[in-house]
């Protein structure tokens, strides 16, 4: 039982926090598929009416969480095997994939920060093939078709003045790309998703939402094309932590603790306002590495498989 309000930007999270209150919502529907052998663990959710939008916190759409506890392990080939789980989704998820089409990928996030710097990585490590193939074709690749890929880090406001949703749609206005892919750093509910988790949704993105900064969204209807979200929680809510630790000890021992009472005495203490701080793992800009290059190796092998 989840007492504390916990900002999350995970569907399933989302989910599992409506079915803790034991709260029957129709249009939900979840799809569990495992791949014990690659210790992959896919989740899929379906928002399908405005109530269940309303009762999640997110807009109705395909929400796929791709859970691997060995991303979080400096193991190459625990991450190809994820890398490929998440090219097939990709395959699935773009409209129209055989159609040779122009992407854009956005890398959201501040390359200062390095908990919020996955998306810049993820696009440094990317195979960019648009001005080629503008210039000699797609005979320069030794291929007859190929999707056209083009990519941003636009930062954020703080370091150029500007909404990231106002760069991308100038970009999008001069460059017309048949559809956008944006990645971006999450934040998570739970200890154990840290790190751990990717979530590709059809919806597009509200930067910022889950540490309560929102901006403007980008999405199909404010871009105008469509708009695939892939993001890997990196931070996590630092109320959580503690929370989680007080209901375990509660579960575990035989000292009862009244978490909603406790929630009433603490309203206006230390623990309340723990909800303004975020924390991620001392080893983060390792981590941050790892997982860049597992989403743009899924990219990469994504956008070069199209039949010839």
């Amino acid at each position: 039982m989840q007492i504390q309000q916990i900002r999350t930007d995970l569907a399933l999270e989302a989910h599992e926090t409506v079915e803790e209150s034991s709260t029957h919502i129709h249009g939900i529907e979840v799809h569990e598929k495992n791949f014990d052998e690659d210790q992959v663990y896919i989740t899929t959710v379906n928002i399908t009416t405005k109530n269940a939008a309303k009762a999640l916190g997110k807009p109705m759409g395909t929400y796929i969480t791709i859970e691997a506890p060995a991303l979080d392990v400096p193991d190459e080939g625990s991450h190809r095997e994820v890398s490929a789980h998440l090219s097939e989704i990709l395959k699935n998820l773009i409209p129209d994939f055989e159609k040779e089409k122009s992407i854009l990928v956005i890398g959201l996030g501040n390359r200062d920060v390095t908990a919020d710097s996955l998306g810049p990585h993820v696009i440094d490590n990317l195979c960019i093939t648009r001005h080629i193939i503008m210039e000699y074709g797609t005979a320069a690749y030794d291929k007859n078709r190929m999707h056209s890929i083009s990519s941003l880090a636009p930062g954020v406001m703080a370091q150029n003045g500007m909404e990231t949703a106002e760069i991308i749609k100038g970009v999008i206005d001069q460059t017309s790309p048949d559809m956008v892919i944006v990645i971006d750093s999450l934040a998570a509910r739970t200890l154990h998703r840290l790190n751990r988790t990717i979530q590709i949704t059809d919806t597009g993105i509200h930067p910022g939402s889950g540490v309560g900064n929102h901006r403007n969204a980008l999405t199909e209807e404010s871009l105008g094309v469509p708009v695939i979200a892939i993001g890997i929680p990196t931070v996590v809510d630092a109320a959580t932590i503690v929370w989680d630790a007080l209901e375990d000890f509660s579960e575990k021992s035989h000292h009862s603790i009244d978490l909603h009472m406790l929630q009433d005495e603490c309203s206006n203490t230390m623990l309340q306002e723990l909800n303004n701080m975020y924390v991620t793992g001392k080893d983060v800009d390792a981590v941050i590495k790892r997982l860049s290059y597992t989403i743009s190796e899924a990219l990469n092998m994504t956008f070069d498989e199209i039949k010839q």
